[in-house]
């Protein structure tokens, strides 16, 4: 379009050239200043200006009569016209006024084993597919049928298979299983009871607030069993528990609120599963894993999601110490391939001594993945526990992400099926 334009009303160095022979001055509406300075650009390189100002021609030949290729070749552009310069081409494809438009030209033949097969009969009336009603009706009685080549392609079909996510979860259920944990499960619906509070965390604990936490509106969430609730406000206010003459500890300094324990909330932790079953089965030795979903309200972003899954576990019998959570730690990754890991002290409210085991990644680099610790005295009495007992819970997605070759934790939820039927990539 811009080159049809300037072909209507000429190139700048024409009217410039006009201009000048006919001694007109040159003013600024006469020409835009892109036009202005490439017309007086491609005269001066031409030696058709004089040196100095104002601007002049250097000969008094009417302008008409100094030939410009550019003209030229623009029109015979225009009119469809070889052939043309190449280099006045170029020229003018750089300043915008003509362009190359490429085309394929495509030429098909018969392969070697195309040329093998034989076309004799191809236009007779063959059968190619037998029907039900041709069988019925025994028309296909006395016709052709078309020959088949058994080794011709066919289009490649995929039959129903778990999600590759659901897949990988299932392996590392196996690698826990392999290590003689049992699995458990719990509620995604819970208690503030069981999600903080048997686990030592205060009632105003910041994890506990709206920006964490999904609480839930209209409805009631069922009280802790009374005696196991009246142990766990005991140690939250640093008193003794009932019948035992000194406290465990000296609480975290405040009343504890038996209505805060029923508000219902979506699980943020699956540490919640563990103490339920510790209630459930006071009695050690202990070896329970559960992988399930939890809810935080996060920033989504390539590391973190509002809904992730979590593997929760513990270990509990005499003599467990932090050097028995490690070596869980490298036995799981080591049996999904990861052989450098790196552990460092951490804290969290329920576990005293913690650990923090980190995996690097390829593209997101040093993840945590394998946060853990030995359970404090103040979750294990209330509880009646007394032996050790050592908790984790790894971050699952992050590592599924590692061992699936994925930079972003939504990809994991990837309902795309044509990522899906080649697996996740």
């Amino acid at each position: 379009p811009r080159g049809r334009a300037t072909l209507d009303v000429g190139l700048p160095e024409r009217r410039l050239l006009d201009l000048l022979a006919a001694g007109t001055p040159l003013t600024e509406g006469d020409l835009q200043p892109e036009e202005r300075s490439a017309a007086i650009g491609v005269l001066r390189r031409r030696g058709y200006l004089a040196d100095g100002a104002p601007f002049r021609l250097r000969s008094e030949a009417p302008s008409h009569e100094i030939a410009l290729p550019e003209e030229a070749t623009l029109r015979a552009v225009a009119e469809e016209s070889e052939p043309v310069d190449p280099e006045v081409f170029s020229r003018l494809e750089r300043r915008g006024l003509v362009r190359v438009e490429h085309t394929s030209v495509k030429r098909w033949s018969p392969s070697e084993e195309g040329r093998r097969i034989s076309l004799e009969g191809a236009e007779t009336d063959r059968i190619g597919a037998l029907t039900s009603e041709m069988m019925r009706a025994r028309s296909w009685e006395g016709r052709a049928f078309r020959p088949y080549d058994v080794r011709a392609p066919v289009p490649y079909l995929t039959g129903p298979r778990p999600h590759p996510y659901a897949a990988w979860l299932e392996e590392f259920e196996d690698v826990l299983i392999g290590l003689g944990f049992q699995q458990a499960e719990g509620p995604l619906i819970e208690t503030e009871f069981w999600n903080s509070d048997l686990l030592f965390m205060p009632q105003d604990h910041p994890a506990r607030s709206i920006h964490d936490v999904l609480y839930l509106e209209q409805l009631e969430g069922k009280s802790p069993p009374p005696r196991l609730a009246a142990r766990v406000a005991a140690v939250h206010e640093g008193r003794p528990l009932p019948g035992a003459r000194r406290a465990i500890g000296s609480g975290w300094g405040g009343a504890y609120d038996p209505r805060i324990a029923s508000h219902p909330v979506l699980r943020s932790q699956t540490t919640a599963v563990s103490g339920r079953f510790l209630a459930a089965n006071p009695k050690p030795p202990f070896r329970m894993f559960s992988i399930d979903r939890n809810f935080r309200f996060e920033a989504l972003d390539a590391r973190h999601h509002i809904e992730f899954t979590q593997c929760e576990g513990i270990l509990g019998e005499e003599g467990v110490s932090i050097r028995h959570l490690v070596g869980i730690f490298q036995a799981c990754a080591e049996a999904i391939g990861i052989r450098e890991m790196k552990i460092r002290p951490s804290y969290f409210p329920f576990t005293e001594p913690s650990i923090e085991g980190y995996v690097r990644h390829p593209r997101l680099g040093w993840l945590e993945i394998f946060p853990g610790g030995m359970f404090r005295p103040e979750v294990l009495g209330p509880l009646g526990i007394e032996v050790p007992v050592a908790a984790w819970g790894i971050g699952i997605a992050r590592l599924a992400m590692i061992a699936l070759g994925l930079n972003d934790v939504r990809e994991l939820f990837d309902d795309d099926l044509r990522h899906l039927e080649g697996g996740v990539t």
